[in-house]
């Protein structure tokens, strides 16, 4: 299996179902596939930071307190099954008021970097977005699309130039692929 520095990973869409703003924990759940796939993942030396775009904290459909919530979740179920995490890097930025954090742009990307003395172009990017894609290609990265979530409706607007290395259908073929 190919090891990266690191692999980000977007979460809603990519590690679970994205319904929309989700405000609860109670409305969180991983895939089916996400836990077994990452387990694989991190066999092979991976390591991973999660990035993601949260706008409906500036929105005001989802509070703080909830966000916190999920992310310590989901951070002890990586520590649960010994899965590396790095970190979750979050950028709450409104998409019309928009910073260099909010993805595409890179400022997540480099904070985890500095963060963490990452290699950026010996990096994964794992999304189902435009802007997943856009941010790994524009930072030297490979990258890996996902059909989930929205992953089936990006793959349509992709320009050619920007085409992922890998297109899946989820991260447990996306484990497959990083095996060949």
């Amino acid at each position: 299996m190919k090891t990266y520095d690191c692999i980000f990973l977007d979460r809603d869409g990519t590690l679970n179902p994205d319904p929309g703003y989700i405000s609860s924990l109670n409305d969180f759940s991983f895939y089916d596939f996400t836990i077994p796939a990452l387990k694989e993942m991190s066999k092979a030396g991976n390591r991973f930071c999660i990035v993601t775009n949260q706008s409906g904290v500036t929105r005001g459909l989802i509070e703080n307190k909830a966000l916190d919530e999920i992310h310590g979740f989901i951070k002890s179920e990586f520590e649960k099954h010994g899965i590396p995490l790095l970190g979750i890097y979050v950028c709450i930025d409104h998409p019309e008021e928009a910073t260099e954090r909010r993805k595409p742009g890179p400022g997540m990307f480099l904070e985890a970097e500095a963060d963490h003395n990452l290699h950026l172009l010996d990096c994964l990017m794992i999304g189902d977005s435009l802007a997943d894609i856009e941010a790994g290609e524009m930072l030297g990265m490979d990258t890996m699309l996902v059909l989930t979530g929205r992953g089936r409706e990006t793959a349509d607007l992709i320009p050619e130039y920007e085409m992922p290395a890998y297109i899946v259908q989820n991260l447990a073929e996306g484990v497959k692929k990083l095996c060949l």
